[in-house]
């Protein structure tokens, strides 16, 4: 018998001071059975950073032709594709050809620096591609705000990013590897 995901629901209220975005997101989110809660959560952080009224969640660690999150316009163009992990570099390429800007997210410590250093190179030369690695520690606090009923504040100022829940709150840091130009 196929394990099914399990539903968690996030009601997720961001305010985004360097964008002057700020909304309250009534979320669904599905997590597959090999996902993680590090994994989950980086997602809803990824969702805060870039968070857009038509911005979606794709099918998930099951699908390859999909990434985590994206946002598409009125006529279906792809505006942003964002993933998380370590991809190959061939996934990223075709990524890059799909979307207007591509944010990657990688999120588990020295193997992130493992995973990039080769590719560092030869990843230069995509102009819409922007690499962020998101530090073990605040990975592993992250998933501590992780339950099945969520509500969570997220704040964005200056480049930072805390997300907190009503017993605790988790300053996120964030380091560029590349950004898109």
């Amino acid at each position: 018998m196929a394990l099914k995901a399990t539903i968690h629901k996030v009601q997720l209220q961001v305010a985004d001071m360097d964008r002057h975005y700020y909304a309250d997101h009534a979320l669904t989110v599905a997590r597959h059975p090999s996902e993680t809660d590090e994994r989950m959560m980086v997602r809803l952080l990824a969702f805060a950073r870039h968070a857009h009224e038509a911005l979606a969640f794709g099918r998930g660690v099951s699908t390859e032709d999909e990434p985590d999150l994206w946002l598409k316009d009125l006529t279906g163009a792809i505006k942003l594709w964002i993933q998380l992990g370590q991809p190959d570099e061939k996934s990223l390429r075709r990524a890059c050809g799909r979307a207007r800007q591509v944010v990657l997210y990688t999120y588990s410590g020295h193997g992130a620096d493992l995973w990039w250093e080769p590719l560092a190179g030869k990843l230069a030369g995509l102009d819409n591609l922007s690499v962020i690695d998101v530090a073990a520690d605040s990975v592993r606090a992250l998933a501590g705000l992780a339950e099945r009923n969520m509500s969570l504040n997220a704040t964005l100022q200056d480049g930072m990013v805390w997300l907190a829940s009503p017993e605790q709150s988790v300053e996120v840091e964030l380091t560029t590897r590349q950004s898109a130009r």
